[in-house]
């Protein structure tokens, strides 16, 4: 064999061929993924794997593009995923990867795309960034420092200059979580950069995440950075906006929810049971609930009742109705033998809600117990896994309530919404109009801001999100003891992004 000729024993080639004829004879929906590039779904017609000239080719295509790889090696397959090592043009070795797409684990796929955007975002930074050094580009996820996997970030340095920037993939299910992670990693680069001044943060968003993120960066601390805003296109270019471009919520209050004067016979009954509360519903409707988890609704003169599919009640589902209050009674009660059970763990942001109603004055003595209003207004989109409710103190200042009871990063930036919102119908006398807070002279200063979580839930990077505000927000945070489904205690109360001392937490 002549010196410098690479070819691998024909028992090497012989094994890699039938492992990948295999393979992708077994796949039901087989795909081809090298990092950095789109996925190739491999048909029966689009490609071919066979020796040529004493090397193993394996090659692909489809209407756009044409893929030739050497194979040299493979490494240990899994189920649905092969890896074969491949040699490129140059004597380069690289990866590159076959999956099953109806057998791979769904992290196998994500992680494909991730690297495919990686370099789309490599490409956008280039572009934006002439001149400037990109010392830094990950799709990988840091849990350390709470940064994660499914926004690439970069850092771009020129002398002792430094941007931040992050990018949203279109198919990311909370684009505009974007700025949460890219203020995490602004933070973390200044800490760990010393002798580089990090100016500002760039990011980089699908359209639909453009007017959630501009509304927010509206509300934060203008000394705090530079930012720079771009929309990603569907033809891979990035086109800059301006953020003051984005001034009108998409915002409505409905009129007051009022409980009816006279209830139907049957939801009456429901209503004196001992454990159950009833809470008015923005769409006019009566929400009956045990320990916050509703199991029947009033609309109109119906009441329907049931947890999973709710059915129309009359006199003759009494018993039912009184046997799933016991049961709720009892399985959802801070007493219960089985805490692991599915209704105890069921929505503990509204187990919460309830406990919050019923002692409000132990979260803020200065506020007035009743009324209080649950997600009104309400904020569009998918079930935030945060409660929203807005009272007033005995002044008439406002206050928005934010309830959540497990950490998330995003506690800050999504309380945020609900209370710009709030300040805006505010803003405009329309709670007054609508019917809310009914005989009070409600004060136009701005809503208060309170975070309320049990303490050792509040997400470590609440202080970084919480510094970022800007200081015209009157935000708190209030953390309570371990032991809140029984009773609410405070351990500790803050203003902004103080650290906070436990005591008997």
């Amino acid at each position: 064999m002549p010196a410098g000729d690479r070819r691998l024993p024909q028992a090497t080639l012989e094994t890699i061929f039938e492992a990948t004829r295999a393979f992708l004879r077994a796949s039901h929906r087989p795909v081809l993924v090298e990092p950095g590039e789109e996925p190739l779904p491999l048909g029966a017609d689009n490609h071919r794997l066979g020796l040529r000239e004493g090397r193993l080719v394996l090659e692909a295509w489809d209407q756009h593009r044409l893929i030739v790889r050497r194979l040299v090696g493979l490494r240990a397959g899994s189920r649905g995923r092969l890896e074969l090592i491949v040699e490129r043009f140059g004597k380069r070795q690289g990866a590159l990867f076959l999956y099953d797409e109806e057998r791979a684990g769904w992290s196998e796929p994500r992680r494909g795309r991730r690297l495919v955007f990686r370099e789309r975002f490599r490409r956008c930074l280039r572009r934006v960034f002439p001149g400037w050094r990109l010392s830094d580009l990950s799709a990988d996820a840091d849990l350390e420092n709470s940064l994660s996997g499914a926004f690439p970030r970069a850092f771009l340095v020129r002398g002792a200059a430094g941007w931040a920037a992050i990018a949203a993939p279109p198919e990311a299910r909370d684009a505009a979580g974007v700025l949460t992670f890219g203020l995490i990693w602004l933070d973390y680069l200044r800490r760990r950069e010393r002798r580089i001044t990090v100016e500002g943060l760039a990011l980089f968003l699908p359209e639909h995440a453009t007017t959630t993120t501009c509304l927010r960066l509206r509300q934060l601390d203008p000394r705090l950075a530079r930012f720079a805003v771009f929309v990603l296109g569907p033809e891979g270019f990035e086109q800059q906006i301006d953020p003051c471009d984005f001034g009108n919520l998409n915002t409505q209050l409905e009129p007051c929810p009022r409980t009816p004067v006279a209830l139907p016979p049957l939801a009456r009954q429901l209503a004196s049971l001992p454990p159950v509360e009833s809470v008015p519903v923005a769409d006019g409707s009566l929400s009956f609930r045990v320990r916050g988890l509703e199991f029947a609704r009033l609309a109109g003169e119906t009441l329907l009742f049931g947890l999973s599919r709710p059915s129309a009640a009359t006199a003759a589902d009494w018993k039912t109705i009184r046997e799933l209050v016991a049961e709720l009674d009892q399985l959802r009660s801070p007493e219960a033998r089985d805490s692991s059970h599915p209704l105890f763990r069921q929505r503990p942001e509204a187990w919460l809600e309830s406990q919050v109603r019923r002692s409000l004055t132990t979260i803020d003595a200065a506020l007035e117990p009743e009324p209080i209003y649950s997600h009104v207004p309400a904020v569009a989109g998918a079930d935030r896994g945060i409660v929203d409710l807005v009272a007033a103190d005995r002044e008439g200042r406002l206050a928005v309530i934010e309830l959540k009871a497990s950490a998330d990063p995003h506690l800050p930036l999504q309380a945020l919404d609900y209370w710009m919102r709030v300040r805006w119908h505010l803003a405009r006398d329309e709670f007054r109009a609508r019917g809310y807070f009914p005989g009070r002279n409600l004060s136009t200063s701005p809503p208060r801001l309170l975070l309320v979580a049990p303490a050792l839930e509040f997400h470590p990077t609440t202080e970084i999100l919480l510094g970022a505000l800007s200081p015209e927000i009157p935000v708190e945070r209030v953390g309570l003891a371990a032991d809140w489904h029984r009773q609410l205690r405070v351990v500790f109360r803050v203003a902004g992004a103080a650290r906070p001392g436990l005591a008997g937490a």
